[in-house]
């Protein structure tokens, strides 16, 4: 939808309503590059489930707070601001966020 849409996307105005799911926008899709907007509104990841992509992740917290997990019991908090590179092949999960926390998410093939 965005990258079609001429008069731009504010990351932070025009939120989607708050949900049971998590909203996941495409902005911008390119071979080897996908770029996101994700809302989440107090969403975690099921019981049990890992995210293990084959692609590099790199996430900025625009907004609220959310932690991540990893297989080895690593927690990561994050708040606005914050940066983090998930490497392909990683095993993470979301254990919580905050109302309204937004998401830039980059994916991109490993190095």
């Amino acid at each position: 939808m965005s990258e079609a849409r001429s008069g731009g996307l504010s990351l932070l105005r025009d939120l989607p309503p708050a949900g049971f799911e998590e909203h996941f926008l495409t902005l911008l899709e390119r071979p080897g590059l996908r770029i996101e907007r994700i809302v989440s509104d107090g969403q975690v990841s099921p019981p049990g489930f890992w995210y293990e992509q084959a692609e590099d992740e790199w996430v900025l917290l625009l907004q609220g707070t959310a932690e991540l997990e990893y297989r080895d019991d690593t927690r990561i908090m994050l708040t606005a601001g914050d940066s983090l590179l998930i490497p392909a092949g990683c095993a993470h999960r979301v254990a919580q966020t905050a109302s309204r926390t937004v998401w830039l998410a980059l994916f991109f093939p490993p190095a």
